[in-house]
């Protein structure tokens, strides 16, 4: 049993900060009545967390409340319940307040009538997620007894875990897995229930163990060497109302079972799939389901068969089914051996090419789960036109908070605002107001399941995810997940008070730079929707042609006359066309597509001249500029707060930023020089660069 506790480590307990509050103890706080059984664990858990929060702000526990269900309790109190089990007052004004809501995860806050506030829900779970609610209505000194009603907008909000078996972490910047040593099933079971409660404070509640690359040790998850212990990692997640899920390998069967073939529609590789389902539910009994990438990157999958991701997917679906799990389906599938030299073939239109034909045909426990982008997590992509092109078939929207293409976690880089124009970016589908928000939900064409899964970014560091703002990534998936209305801004000054008090400068400052991370990264590294300008392999740092020439298809294309990738349907990729009208001709027109996605749709002279009035080759120059002097300005920021912040976190973050500014200035020096190089065009201002 490993330790990784941190005890002390102000980022070990991010955004549930347990410091003294100023202020005095509130009269309602002092007492506490929970309704409902005192065997449901997650109602216990809520109760826990709630009696926590309270002795960590104010030094001493609430007394228990009489919670008769005949009569609401006397006197100013906390109330915490299940909406069957409340006494009448209280269930009365509750009912009223979720009778709109959708979600039996949604959560009721009402007022006491002699004081305080009751938090109910239709199910343990929301009452959790409630208490958490009211957790930082105390934390943030608001008022507790505001009535409120919230429902999730997502069934389905769920983190994909890249572990692999030997601890490493495909794509991860913040030290080993928190599930997995040396091939073995092996975690701190503190850590893991400590990582349990930041993320079901934020509404997360599904999270699968392993990578989507599945390996040989990994593959034999699904069998009785390896499921006793993955039953006690579900046995930490399930009193925080979150379902575990695996990553599994197709060719399962033929790895595992000894079979000829693993063809989806042989019976004897069905019956395995059903054995293989029963018994992990008789380990796990609210098992989520299986995640599965297939025919992706030399994964195994239905296309060896000559069957489709449908047969695949369906197959396993009939597996889950009698024991109510689902399958998750990533998108991600495209010819990976192209040919660079052939300008027709372009990466971006395979998931649509490949997953529209197929809809309609998936069972109503399938979900695909669909990257925010046609291409791979780059800093700036158009949105993926399988949302709105899937109207039949049960989606998720898949983000990926580790930072991959943004940063790797060297680099501050907040996401949220990013995530969010996903969110609300009009499909037109049917018609204005067709956001990928309504899509992913499944409200739009009224599927049955839906959600948003966002790929890990945490390790076991003792700050969770290696640069200590990166938390702020984390804590905005799950606030977003839970609603898309939220505004990323808003959502940055809620973490940073939160995580690092409510000082003004502090708050201000931290929210400053947050919201200014992104287009600060995308300003010193790709310019106007080109990606991929990065060293192969481990994806970190300039290269402007570490892609070009390969076998992945991820070009731009540039010459000495110009750079960019022609999607249009008139003379390109016809890429375009996967689009609803207008967002069709928005991005077909060269004088109508937005500039920060030009050069993604089309190919222009370095003399093209953007909206902004620059031509392509000055904004290139001068956001790669902007960008080195805008992370100069976070650190004069920060190191303004010296004195305000703990010197441990203080001292860390300033080393990530400081780092950040030499990083960012070779993505400057490198990608300026490539594209002077190229055009031999001067920066009009007059700047070094060099030749």
């Amino acid at each position: 049993m490993r330790d990784m506790s941190t005890s002390g480590d102000l980022d070990y307990d991010a955004w549930l900060q347990e410091s003294p509050l100023s202020w005095e103890l509130p009269p309602a706080v002092r007492r506490l009545a929970v309704y409902g059984p005192p065997e449901d664990p997650v109602l216990a858990t809520a109760e826990a967390e709630w009696r926590r929060a309270v002795r960590a702000a104010f030094g001493e526990e609430p007394a228990r409340a009489d919670n008769s269900k005949e009569h609401a309790p006397e006197g100013a109190c906390i109330a915490l319940g299940l909406l069957s089990a409340l006494p009448e007052g209280l269930r009365e004004a509750a009912q009223i307040a979720l009778a709109h809501a959708p979600s039996d995860e949604a959560y009721a806050i009402v007022p006491v009538p002699e004081g305080g506030a009751a938090v109910a829900s239709r199910s343990a779970a929301g009452v959790l997620y409630g208490t958490f609610h009211l957790i930082r209505r105390l934390r943030l000194g608001e008022a507790l007894n505001e009535a409120c009603t919230s429902s999730p907008k997502n069934a389905w909000r769920m983190l994909d875990h890249w572990d692999n078996a030997d601890g490493t972490i495909e794509r991860g910047y913040a030290g080993k897995s928190l599930f997995f040593r040396r091939g073995n099933i092996d975690f701190d079971e503190r850590r893991v229930a400590d990582y349990a409660r930041l993320i079901a404070s934020v509404g997360v509640n599904a999270v699968a163990i392993n990578n989507v690359n599945v390996h040989e040790v990994e593959t034999r998850f699904l069998t009785d060497e390896y499921l006793p212990d993955i039953a006690r990692l579900a046995d930490i997640f399930r009193p925080y109302g979150i379902r575990i899920f695996l990553s599994v390998n197709f060719a399962s069967p033929v790895d595992l079972g000894h079979l000829p073939t693993a063809d989806p529609l042989d019976e004897r590789v069905q019956a395995w799939w059903r054995a293989a389902a029963d018994r992990i539910y008789r380990h796990i009994p609210d098992f989520g389901g299986f995640l599965v990438k297939a025919d992706s990157e030399f994964r195994p999958g239905p296309f060896t068969y000559g069957r489709d991701h449908a047969d695949g997917a369906n197959m396993l679906a009939r597996a889950l089914a009698p024991h109510g799990g689902v399958v998750i389906w990533r998108a991600f599938v495209y010819n990976c051996l192209m040919d660079w030299r052939d300008r027709r073939a372009d990466r971006a239109r395979a998931a649509y090419d490949h997953f529209v034909p197929l809809d309609g045909r998936f069972l109503d426990n399938v979900l695909i789960q669909i990257k925010n982008g046609p291409m791979d997590f780059q800093v700036r992509e158009p949105v993926s036109p399988l949302f709105g092109g899937l109207s039949s078939t049960n989606v998720m929207l898949e983000f990926q908070i580790t930072q991959e293409y943004t940063g790797q976690q060297r680099h501050v880089c907040y996401l949220a605002p990013m995530w969010k124009e996903v969110l609300d970016f009009d499909t037109h589908a049917r018609g204005p107001g067709s956001t990928v928000a309504e899509i992913a939900s499944g409200s739009l064409f009224g599927r049955p399941h839906g959600g948003v899964a966002g790929v890990a970014n945490v390790g076991d560091d003792p700050n969770w995810t290696g640069h200590s703002l990166a938390q702020a990534n984390l804590y905005a998936f799950g606030r977003l997940a839970w609603d898309p209305s939220l505004d990323p801004a808003e959502i940055a000054r809620e973490w940073a008070r939160l995580t690092y008090g409510d000082h003004v400068d502090v708050v201000r400052t931290l929210t400053g730079i947050l919201m200014a991370s992104w287009p600060a990264y995308e300003a010193y590294t790709a310019p106007l929707g080109v990606g991929w300008m990065v060293n192969p392999g481990h994806h970190d740092g300039p290269n402007p042609e570490g892609y070009e020439y390969s076998k992945w298809g991820t070009y731009h294309y540039a010459d000495w006359q110009g750079i960019g990738v022609d999607r249009t349907m008139a003379t390109g990729t016809g890429y375009t066309g996967q689009y609803h009208e207008p967002v069709r001709s928005l991005y077909e027109s060269l004088e109508t597509c937005p500039d920060e996605l030009l050069l993604f749709f089309h190919h222009v002279p370095y003399t093209h001249v953007l909206h902004s009035g620059k031509t392509v080759i000055q904004h290139i120059y001068d956001t790669h500029y902007d960008g080195v002097e805008a992370v100069a300005w976070m650190i004069e920021a920060w190191r303004r707060l010296s004195g305000w912040i703990d010197p441990v976190r203080y001292e860390r973050v300033l080393a990530r930023l400081e780092d950040q500014l030499l990083r960012a200035t070779e993505w400057r020096d490198v990608i300026n020089t490539y594209f002077y190089r190229k055009c031999g065009i001067a920066d009009e201002r007059g700047r070094h660069i060099y030749p």
